[in-house]
């Protein structure tokens, strides 16, 4: 018990002191933590002598980050990922694969020790590259979706492999066949049965538990099932992370997919960073400054060549180059199963054990650097690919009464109209080729971001009443308004909205005036069809109008509730039925004229 808690006072006091620090120096926690485990590791100071079990147990984070990806894609996201699953991360690893296994054969080794080794170090590592993205809010982005693709493709692969490299080895040795069809067998029969029990006994299980209103009882529950699918994967043969993965995804559609991710969320955070820790203690201090240079030198060359294939890849698939160069850099190191393959290379004597050596240490050290590359990319490599600030019209001696932000298609109609009577207004955009092509139309407007405080005073806006917010970008559109709520609240403001989420947001600002870009067009075009059908223009009106009224007020009724999700889809929910049900009572009292063969227009 004592060496037990000796043992998490190392842990947690090294985390304390030294994360933190990384954190300030911006250096993010993930390079704290592995720095955390070599300080602590046998190689340094020694607290801690048994890295591979400890690396063991921190595995466990690993599966709980896949379950907690997992809940976050449904089945059908998923197959809308087979094209990159297969096209993008297969082709990285066949490509990769046979890259390295022609450096392995230069080097001297056999056909199939090097093909081995050769998938070995096309993998990835899972843990840091989405623990990277996700701590840079940027797993949902393009190339955090194709990185994932890319990491998930590998898992995918590596299951087959593991099951595969025995039997090749024991092919090799005595001519007969090991249990690959058999392993694979019991991995397709375990998917169908996880399948089967989700839907059948997991999700009315939950409904039970959740009905004691017992939260640690929740929870012990979504950690059994976690561990329990870890388990049964664990026993025949195969990987853990996917299989929780899956059981994730079969989830995700579940009612309970947020309270099952807040619940392991600590544990998956915990053990993460425990998992890094036991990765820097694994790092081989005596043989790195043994040959540092050669070390640094193979694991650079590892890296950049690693890191071009992937971003020439990406380009084949269409990706744009700084979509395709943020993947490669996101999963450019090595991956935690190259130390299994390499563990089994070793074991079945396909390679000496001073090349098994030298190739584990380039693969942490990979890991290690990876957080140090991408941040010396954000630092230096994006500024100096910045294009030049934008050199924005000066606007002068203007004294408008209202001004227009985004002259594109909807802010233009607002002009068009102004134009007529002569109201004075201004109108500036951001689009420096729409300024132009308006401008040979005669119209007055100027190249300026309105999101800017000292282009907006120099537009006039201190003596402007009316300010047209007609831009496209909702961020822009936003943070335009906040600028005028702060710093101009005489003015009123008309908004343009994209969609709900973007009206509840100016309604946190105070805007009053906002109109959804297409809601009005929608009920204008639903009035011509219902004339079409056969309505009489009376009724056709009072239906659209019925539908205003009713969806301005279950606005403002999902606004109230807008931060939380099952409120909020309660309240949309209601309001669906209750407008289903005076609909019907009006198509009762002939209302709504019954549809009809003919027309009575």
């Amino acid at each position: 018990m004592n060496e037990f808690i000796n043992q998490a006072l190392v842990f947690v006091g090294a985390t304390v002191l030294v994360v933190p620090l990384f954190h300030l120096l911006g250096l993010g926690s993930v390079l704290g933590y592995l720095i955390a485990g070599i300080i602590v590791g046998p190689h340094a100071l020694g607290l801690i002598h048994e890295a591979e079990s400890v690396l063991h147990f921190a595995e466990l984070g690993v599966v709980l980050l896949l379950f907690i990806i997992g809940l976050e894609i449904q089945p059908r996201k998923l197959w809308s990922m087979r094209r990159q699953l297969v096209g993008l991360g297969g082709l990285q690893v066949l490509l990769c694969s046979l890259l390295f296994m022609a450096a392995g054969l230069l080097y001297g080794l056999t056909p199939l020790a090097s093909g081995i080794i050769g998938f070995g170090l096309s993998l990835s590592s899972t843990a840091f590259a989405l623990q990277y993205l996700i701590e840079k809010n940027q797993f949902n982005t393009t190339f955090g979706q194709s990185s994932f693709a890319v990491l998930l493709s590998q898992d995918l692969l590596a299951i087959p492999a593991l099951a595969i490299i025995p039997a090749l080895a024991l092919s090799e040795s005595s001519g007969s066949e090991g249990p690959t069809l058999k392993t694979l067998g019991l991995f397709l029969a375990i998917i169908a049965l996880l399948g089967l029990v989700s839907h059948f006994l997991i999700r009315p299980l939950f409904r039970l538990i959740a009905s004691t209103r017992t939260r640690e009882l929740f929870t012990a529950t979504t950690l059994l099932i976690v561990f329990g699918v870890a388990a049964l994967m664990m026993s025949i043969g195969l990987s853990a992370a996917l299989g929780t993965f899956i059981a994730g995804v079969l989830l995700a559609e579940s009612e309970y997919r947020h309270e099952l991710e807040a619940n392991l969320d600590p544990f998956k955070s915990l053990l993460m960073g425990l998992f890094f820790i036991a990765v820097g203690m694994g790092l081989s201090l005596p043989l790195i400054f043994a040959h540092p240079f050669l070390i640094i030198a193979l694991t650079l060359a590892y890296m950049a060549t690693k890191i071009a294939m992937i971003y020439g890849i990406g380009r084949v698939f269409k990706l744009n180059h700084d979509n395709s160069k943020l993947m490669a850099l996101a999963v450019g190191q090595g991956g935690e199963f190259a130390f299994v393959i390499f563990g089994m290379v070793a074991s079945m004597q396909l390679a000496d054990n001073n090349a098994i050596a030298m190739l584990t240490a380039v693969i942490t050290v990979s890991m290690a650097l990876s957080p140090l590359i991408n941040l010396a990319h954000e630092r230096w490599v994006i500024k100096c690919d910045e294009a030049p600030k934008p050199q924005y019209d000066v606007i002068t001696n203007e004294n408008p009464e209202i001004i227009i932000a985004g002259f594109g298609r909807f802010g233009q109609i607002f002009g068009r109209i102004l134009k007529s009577p002569n109201v004075p207004f201004v109108a500036i955009d951001h689009d420096a080729s729409q300024v132009d092509s308006l401008r040979k139309f005669g119209h007055k407007v100027y190249f300026g971001d309105a999101s800017r405080r000292d282009i907006l005073e120099t537009a006039g806006v201190a003596r402007a009443k009316y300010f047209i917010l007609a831009i496209d970008d909702m961020e822009q559109s936003l943070a335009t308004a906040k600028v005028l709520t702060e710093h101009f609240p005489h003015v009123k403001i008309f908004a343009r909205a994209r969609n709900r989420g973007h009206v509840f947001e100016f309604m946190e600002l105070g805007l009053t005036h906002i109109k959804r870009e297409t809601f009005e067009a929608s009920l204008s075009f639903v009035g011509e069809l219902l004339r079409e059908m056969g309505h009489p223009t009376d009724r056709a009106q009072a239906i659209v109008e019925r539908f205003r009224t009713h969806d301005e007020v279950m606005m403002l009724e999902q606004y109230k509730v807008r931060t939380d999700e099952n409120m909020y889809v309660s309240v949309a929910n209601q309001g669906q039925a209750q407008l289903n049900q005076v609909m019907a009572q009006d198509t009762q009292q002939s209302f709504i004229k019954p549809l009809s063969g003919s027309s009575t227009r």
